[in-house]
C-alpha cells in the first residue's frame, strides 16, 4: 500500500501570480535590457531585429519595468496588509541568526560541521535572495527615473549623473542576471526541485529538510494565527484607508515617471540610408 504523503500550503494562489508575474516582467527586462547594453555584439543585433528594431525593444523594456513597478507596489501593500491587519511575524527580515545559519552551513558543506542548520520560514539564502531583489529594483528605479527623465534629474542633479546612471543600470542589470541564472537556478530547481511556486505546496519531507523550524510550529498549532473577526474588521477599518491613499500616491508617483517629459532620443539611421532614401524619393 502507498503511504500518503503529507503536504502543507506554503504559497497561496495569489502570492504565486505575484511571483510569476515580476518573473517575466524580470526575464522580459533582461531580455531587452542586456541586448542595449551590448548593442555590438552579433547577439544582441539579431535579437533587436527579431523583435523589430530598437525603438520597439525600448517599448517592450519600459512596459514591463512599468509591470515590475505596479508589481512591486502590490507587494508593498500586501506586506502592509499582512503585517497591520494579520500580525503575522516579519519572518523575511535578516536577523543575527541568519548570519549563524550561513556560516554553519558553509562550514557543513566543507566538513568542519555535523548537522545543517535548523531553519524556519525562511532560510538566510532565500532572505538574500529577496532583499537583492528589493535593492537591485531600487537601484534599477532610481537610475532607470535618472534615464527616463534627464532634463527633470539635471534640474536638481548635476548632469554627471545621466551617465553614471546608465552606468549603474546596466551593471547592476548583469548583475542580477548572473544572479538569477546562476543562484537562483541552481537553489530552486537544480539542487532540490522546489514546486511551491508551481503548485503552492510542499511536502513533509520537503518542509523537514528546508523549513523544520516552521513545520515543528505547524504541527504545534501555533504558526499563522489568525485574529479574531471584530479585531480583525477593526484592523481592516484602519488599514483599507492608509492603502487607498498609499495606492493613489504611488499610481501618482507611477504616472510622473512615465510621462515627466518627451526627451527619449529616437534612433535616427545611418546617414548612407538618408542619402539613399533622398535620392531615391528625389524628382
Amino acid at each position: 500500500m502507498n503511504k500518503v504523503t503529507q503536504t502543507y500550503l506554503r504559497f497561496p494562489l495569489a502570492r504565486r501570480i505575484e511571483h510569476w508575474v515580476m518573473m517575466l516582467s524580470f526575464v522580459t527586462l533582461g531580455l531587452t535590457g542586456i541586448p542595449q547594453k551590448f548593442s555590438t555584439s552579433n547577439i544582441s543585433i539579431s535579437v533587436i531585429q527579431a523583435l523589430g528594431g530598437i525603438e520597439v525593444l525600448r517599448t517592450i523594456h519600459h512596459t514591463a519595468a512599468v509591470i515590475l513597478l505596479l508589481g512591486s507596489a502590490w507587494h508593498l501593500l500586501v506586506m502592509g496588509y499582512s503585517v497591520f491587519v494579520l500580525r503575522d511575524k516579519m519572518s523575511m527580515l535578516p536577523t543575527l541568526q541568519d548570519a549563524k545559519d550561513g556560516l554553519q552551513a558553509l562550514l557543513y558543506n566543507i566538513g568542519f560541521a555535523k548537522t545543517y542548520p535548523q531553519m524556519g520560514r525562511y532560510t538566510f539564502e532565500e532572505k538574500m535572495e529577496y532583499w537583492a531583489f528589493v535593492w537591485g529594483t531600487v537601484v534599477m528605479t532610481a537610475t532607470g527615473f535618472l534615464m527616463w527623465n534627464p532634463i527633470t534629474a539635471t534640474k536638481y542633479l548635476p548632469g554627471e549623473f545621466i551617465p553614471a546612471a546608465k552606468a549603474a543600470h546596466g551593471g547592476e542589470a548583469v548583475l542580477a542576471v548572473l544572479a538569477i541564472i546562476i543562484w537562483h537556478m541552481y537553489g530552486v530547481h537544480i539542487k532540490r526541485f522546489n514546486k511551491a511556486m508551481f503548485n503552492g505546496m510542499q511536502t513533509e519531507e520537503e518542509m523537514l529538510h528546508e523549513h523544520p523550524l516552521e513545520l515543528a510550529d505547524i504541527k504545534a498549532g501555533i504558526a499563522d494565527r489568525r485574529p479574531d473577526a471584530a479585531t480583525l474588521r477593526k484592523r481592516q477599518m484602519i488599514y483599507y484607508p492608509v492603502a487607498a491613499l498609499l495606492t493613489v500616491a504611488m499610481l501618482a508617483g507611477l504616472y510622473g515617471f512615465i510621462n515627466g517629459e518627451e526627451t527619449a532620443l529616437k534612433t535616427v539611421p545611418p546617414i548612407s540610408q538618408q542619402a539613399e532614401a533622398t535620392a531615391t524619393t528625389a524628382p
